[in-house]
């Protein structure tokens, strides 16, 4: 997907949030990751955005665009899949699945959750996520490139 698949308007949904502007927010984050563009990732992110990523935790939006480079130099023919789970006042938490291959043409499929909390201009200041992989044949993929 290329920049013109993420509405400007999505980016800018405040909280608190409703049942219809939480799964804005969910499909604005989905259709921005599988750009696999880390600048446009990170303009939904604070300056100063607090991440969890598995094992590693970092912080503001330079490290945040580091990390997307170095994870998708390793995660190839990356497709995601974003659900909102549930969601209160400023906070969203999300399941997911997404599909990769590495190098060697193996694919993974990774299931995980985030939980997300914004600030009141409705970028998000912290993200924490949990995920595990395991390797799928292609015939297995559920995702494919659109």
């Amino acid at each position: 997907m290329t920049s013109a698949h993420i509405t400007p308007s999505a980016s800018r949904i405040t909280p608190p949030f409703t049942l219809e502007t939480a799964r804005a927010k969910v499909k604005a984050a989905e259709n921005a990751w599988n750009s696999c563009d880390p600048e446009i990732v990170a303009q939904a992110y604070t300056e100063d955005s607090e991440w969890r990523n598995r094992t590693e935790f970092f912080k503001g939006r330079e490290a945040i665009k580091a990390f997307l480079r170095r994870k998708w130099e390793k995660e190839l023919g990356y497709r995601l899949m974003k659900e909102l789970w549930c969601f209160a006042e400023n906070r969203i938490s999300v399941r997911f699945e997404y599909e990769w291959h590495d190098t060697s043409g193996q694919w993974y499929r990774t299931h995980g959750n985030e939980h997300w909390e914004f600030d009141a201009e409705g970028l998000m200041r912290r993200r924490d996520m949990s995920a595990n992989d395991y390797p799928i044949g292609e015939s297995e993929r559920r995702y494919r490139q659109r």
